[in-house]
This record gives structure tokens, C-alpha cells and sequence, in this order.
């Protein structure tokens, strides 16, 4: 695979896009070495115990909201995003940040149900990490 999205002529992250082209595909997945220590890529070692032994291991299809934030006020990457509920979704082997992107702020609550969907920044169209009700 290319550095370059060649529809948008801008560098991928190789690590991270690569996990987002498989998140949209129906197919997340984190990183477990022989240990049990969990993690998300990009990642080469194990960030509890250094093995570079990392497999990859399919994500929960659901996962439930450990806590979240509301930002009113965002960085410019994100202005025409506002507000936004921030979220860090508890899957199981892992903790996932994201944006609830189908519902109003206002009506996000610690553990609701959610899954995982890659979605696009309305500000930059970027891809962002985003979660949608079950």
C-alpha cells in the first residue's frame, strides 16, 4: 500500500490508516502479545513487557461508555464539528476514543451501548475514530 491516499494526494499514516481501512471494512481488531497485555496499533511492541510477538485479535463488535466529555469550544480542526461528545468506549481487551456521532450531546450517558464507525470530520473531512448506537 502507497504512503499516498492517491484521491487526496496526502501521506497515510501507515499504522494508523491501515487500522482505519480495516475498521471500515467491518474488520477492527487490537493487539495482544503472548502475555495478554492488549493494545492498539500502530504498535511494533507490547507496551507493558516490550515483546515484539503482537497478534492481531478481532474487536467486540460492541463496547459500552466508560466516560465522556462534551466540548463546546474545539480546536480548529474540529470547529464545524461542535459540540461533540468525546467518548472513551470500554471494548473488553481494550479503551477506544472516539466522537458519538448519532445523537446530540446532550443525551450521551455512561454506559450506553455502542459500536465502533469510522466517520469523517465535518470540519476537515478527515477520518476520525466514531461510535454509533446499538
Amino acid at each position: 500500500m502507497s504512503n499516498t491516499d492517491a484521491d487526496t494526494d496526502t501521506v497515510r499514516d501507515a499504522g494508523f490508516d491501515d487500522w482505519l481501512d480495516a475498521a471500515e471494512d467491518g474488520e477492527a481488531y487490537y493487539l495482544e502479545c503472548p502475555e495478554g497485555h492488549t493494545s492498539l496499533p500502530p504498535r511494533r511492541l507490547c507496551p507493558e513487557c516490550g515483546s515484539a510477538d503482537l497478534t492481531e485479535q478481532p474487536l467486540p463488535d460492541t463496547g459500552e461508555i466508560a466516560t465522556f466529555t462534551v466540548t463546546h469550544v474545539p480546536t480548529p480542526a474540529f470547529e464545524d464539528d461542535a459540540p461533540y461528545a468525546t467518548a472513551i468506549v470500554d471494548f473488553g481487551p481494550v479503551r477506544v476514543t472516539g466522537q458519538i456521532v448519532d445523537r446530540d450531546p446532550d443525551e450521551v450517558e455512561t454506559g450506553q451501548t455502542v459500536a465502533l464507525d469510522i466517520t469523517r470530520s465535518e470540519t476537515t473531512d478527515e477520518r476520525v475514530i466514531g461510535f454509533t448506537s446499538v
